[in-house]
């Protein structure tokens, strides 16, 4: 019993004077040759250089995606506008449609009405679709040509 308590005291003494520590290996001292020297300076300046390259081009990768973000976001919202506007025109032509062939006297009224209605209809559907068209392409073109630029910039850049 008394073994085991003065072990643990004779631990405790090296634990607290830092018997357990690492033992200190020190390299011997001798001269790199000034080949080896060049070589590795250069090789830490090519890798200094490649860093700031990588570093600025990660940058202006990520001001590219917010922008896109921003314009595609600004166009989706134009576009649902217009569709917002086509489908408020529209509803409104089938009330004025509705609100029409209430008052009809005759079938040759009835006609008329349906078909001018129907020839109206059709020439505003192909005026929204031409016009959404027209939108749906602006915005994928501001979308992707800022997108495509900016990626060939930034491997102009690495290269």
């Amino acid at each position: 019993m008394e073994d085991v308590n003065a072990n643990k005291k004779t631990t405790r003494r090296q634990e607290a004077t830092g018997a357990f520590e690492m033992p200190k290996f020190e390299m011997p001292k001798m001269e790199i040759p000034a080949a080896f020297r060049d070589i590795a300076e250069k090789g830490v300046s090519h890798a200094k250089e490649n860093y700031e390259k990588m570093k600025v081009a990660a940058e202006d990768a990520t001001d590219l995606l917010e922008n896109t973000f921003a314009t595609a976001s600004k166009g989706a919202a134009d576009y649902g506008v217009k569709v917002i506007e086509a489908a408020r025109v529209n509803t409104n032509a089938a009330f004025d449609f509705a609100s029409a062939m209430l008052g009809v006297r005759s079938l040759s009224d009835m006609v008329e009405i349906s078909t001018t209605h129907m020839r109206s209809q059709f020439e505003a559907m192909h005026a929204q679709t031409k016009e959404l068209t027209a939108l749906a392409q602006r915005v994928a073109t501001d979308t992707v040509e800022p997108v495509k630029d900016g990626v060939n910039k930034a491997f102009r850049k690495v290269a």
